[in-house]
Parts: C-alpha cells; structure tokens; sequence
C-alpha cells in the first residue's frame, strides 16, 4: 500500500516541512552530480553480499557509520544529523519525501514550527541511535531522513488515527486506488517494520539496505513526544 495523500488540512502553510523537503532534495542533487557512486559489499560468513546500498560523494564523509559513533563520539557525531539530508537512490529519497509531505504538515500545524523542528530531528536522534544499539560493531554506512519521518508518522498517528489517506494498492497485475484510515496504512507500515528487523537481519543492512531499527526507533520517538506533551490535535478532519 503506497499512501497518495490525506484528506486533513491544515490552518497555515507547513514551511519547515516544505524546507526540509526541498533541502533533502536539494542535497540529494547536489550529491549525484558531485559523487562517484559504487554498490556497497558486505562481508558475511556466507560471503560477500551485494546490497542495493550505494556509498560515495558526501556519503563517504557525512554517513553516519556506527562503529565510529561508538569508538569516536565526538568526531562522528554530527553525522547523526548530516545523514539525515543523504539518500542512497531515487527511491529512497521519493519515499521519505512522500510520506513527509503528506503526514508532516499536520504534524507541523499541531506542533507549531519551532517545536516541530526540535520533534523532527530528536526522531531522527532517537531512529539514529536506536540503529547504533541493533549493531554497535557495524562500519556500513547509515543515510535518510526515514527516522525522523517515522517519527512524524508516529505522531499522526497518535493525532489522527482516522483520517483519511487516499492509497495506491496493488492487486496481482493491476493497481487500484481506496481510501483507508490512517491508522491501517501507518500501522501496516509499522508490521512490515518489525518483521523486516527480525527477519532480514535489519541491524546490519542485508538484503535491501534498510536501518529498519532506526524506523522503529524514530517511531516509538514520535508517539511518545506527543503522549507525554500531552499534544492534542486542533481543529477538523475528514475521518472513515
């Protein structure tokens, strides 16, 4: 299930939201015309393994890789929050980017800009760390904005679990599109989070190259900012 847009509008423009965006994407360019790009190996006892990781350009000096945080914290750590403005491909980037767009301009209404600044990049904090601790020893490198937009996930869903999302869904050879509750295509979101984390060894990037930890990190950030805040949604939406 591929969420489209939601069905919630908000009181203001959500400016920090559009300016991460446009920042993200704005490095995101910057970093494929500047950077020599190569997939990145991993050593396993099975052998060496292929990911659709890719390493390079201003990865090579801003990822954060978490042995380094462990062994050299001062050093390593702004690239907690430098990582958070790399993408590894275009996939990557469209869908942080998307889901940003359609959940973190609620949030951001709710929150009031200065405060969902400092929300934003404690999720990412939170996601970044929560990665570390799955796999202290690993020198793979760690890039996305995805803790921090799980976070804003996390929080919409404790805020507007019924509002409406308009969602892509595939069946077999074709695609349709339905509207569901946000609490169902967030919460599918968070299952394929945790079985992925324990299935496909998430804490060391196999199979795919996705810090799952750092998603179900940031998540459990953002709902937790918000319950103990107290934060309460303001204003209408249109629910199922």
């Amino acid at each position: 299930m591929i969420p489209l847009k939601d069905y919630n509008p908000t009181r203001r423009f959500p400016l920090v939201s559009v300016v991460f965006i446009v920042l993200n994407v704005l490095v995101f360019f910057y970093d494929r015309l500047s950077g020599h790009y190569e997939p990145l190996l991993v050593e396993t006892a099975r052998g060496v393994i292929r990911t659709r990781q890719f390493v390079g350009g201003l990865s090579s000096d801003y990822a954060l890789v978490p042995v380094s945080l462990i062994s050299h914290p001062l050093l390593a750590w702004p690239t907690i929050f430098s990582s958070m403005f790399l993408h590894g491909n275009w996939l990557h980037i469209g869908s942080n980017m998307l889901y940003l767009w359609i959940f973190g301009n609620n949030v951001e209404d709710v929150l009031g800009r200065m405060r969902f600044i400092v929300f934003y990049f404690t999720c990412g904090l939170v996601a970044a760390f929560a990665q570390v601790a799955s796999a202290p020893g690993s020198n793979i490198p760690m890039v996305g904005a995805s803790g921090a937009v799980a976070g804003v996930m996390g929080a919409y869903l404790l805020l507007f679990p019924r509002a409406r999302i308009l969602t892509l869904v595939p069946i077999i050879f074709f695609f349709t599109f339905i509207e569901v509750p946000a609490f169902l295509i967030i919460g599918y979101w968070v299952l394929i989070q945790f079985l992925n984390a324990n299935w496909l060894g998430g804490g060391e990037f196999l199979r795919g190259g996705v810090a799952y930890f750092a998603h179900i990190g940031g998540f459990v950030a953002g709902v937790a900012f918000v319950g103990i805040l107290g934060v309460k949604r303001r204003g209408g939406y249109r629910r199922l």
